[in-house]
C-alpha cells in the first residue's frame, strides 16, 4: 500500500478556518494530515538512536497539541503548517534530550562535527542534538533567517521551494542562505 500525501489544495482549505479556531475544522484536519505528520516524526526519529524510547506517535500527539496551542497563529499554506510542526518536533526532541541528559550525566555539551550533528545517529545523539540546538540558538541570534531556513530544511523536511514559499523569498535566496549556514554550522560545531 502506498503512502498518498495530503493535497496541497485540501489541507489550504482546512487551514483558514483552523487558524480561526475553529474546533471542526481542526477535527476535520486531523486525518487529512496525520499520515504526513508521521512520516515527519519517522524523519526526526530516524535521526535518533535505535532504542529511543519517545516514539512516532507520541512524538505526532505532543506536536499536534502544541500546534493547536498557538494563539492567533493565521496558517499561509501547507508548507508553513508543517514547517512549523516540524519546529514544535525539534524543541520536543530537545527539550527530551536535555531532560535525558541532565538525568544521565549533568554534563556541558562538547564540539562535534557537523556530519554527526546533522545526521544525529551515533549512540549518545542527545548529547548531539542539546549541542546542535544550542549552535542554533547562537545562529538565530546572528542570522535569524539562516536560522530559519535550517530549521525549515533540515528539521521540517521542506524544499528549497517550499522554504522560499513560508519565508517569503527567492529559491536562490534559501539556497544561498542555506549553503552559509551550513558553513557556519560547521565550523561552528567543529569547535573554530
Amino acid at each position: 500500500m502506498t503512502e498518498v500525501s495530503p493535497k496541497a489544495d485540501e489541507i489550504a482549505e482546512l487551514l483558514e478556518p483552523w487558524s480561526d479556531q475553529e474546533r471542526e475544522a481542526a477535527e476535520q484536519f486531523i486525518p487529512v494530515i496525520y499520515d504526513e505528520l508521521r512520516r515527519q516524526a519517522r524523519r526526526f526519529l530516524n535521526r535518533e538512536r535505535a532504542n529511543h524510547t519517545l516514539q512516532t506517535t507520541a512524538l505526532v500527539h505532543e506536536a499536534y497539541l502544541r500546534l493547536q496551542e498557538q494563539p492567533d497563529i493565521k496558517w499561509q499554506n501547507r508548507a508553513h503548517f508543517f514547517g512549523m510542526a516540524g519546529k514544535m518536533m525539534r524543541r520536543i526532541l530537545v527539550n527530551y534530550a536535555i531532560s535525558r541528559n541532565r538525568q544521565k550525566r549533568g554534563g556541558s555539551a562538547e564540539p562535534l562535527p557537523l556530519d554527526h550533528a546533522i545526521t544525529i545517529i551515533c549512540n549518545d545523539s542527545h548529547q548531539d542534538l542539546i549541542t546542535l540546538d544550542e549552535s542554533l540558538i547562537r545562529l538565530y541570534a546572528l542570522d535569524k533567517r539562516q536560522s530559519d531556513i535550517v530549521e525549515l530544511r533540515y528539521f521540517a523536511g521542506l524544499t528549497i521551494e517550499e522554504t522560499a514559499e513560508v519565508l517569503g523569498i527567492s529559491p536562490a535566496t534559501v539556497k544561498r542562505e542555506w549553503k552559509m549556514a551550513k558553513a557556519w554550522l560547521k565550523a561552528e560545531l567543529d569547535g573554530s
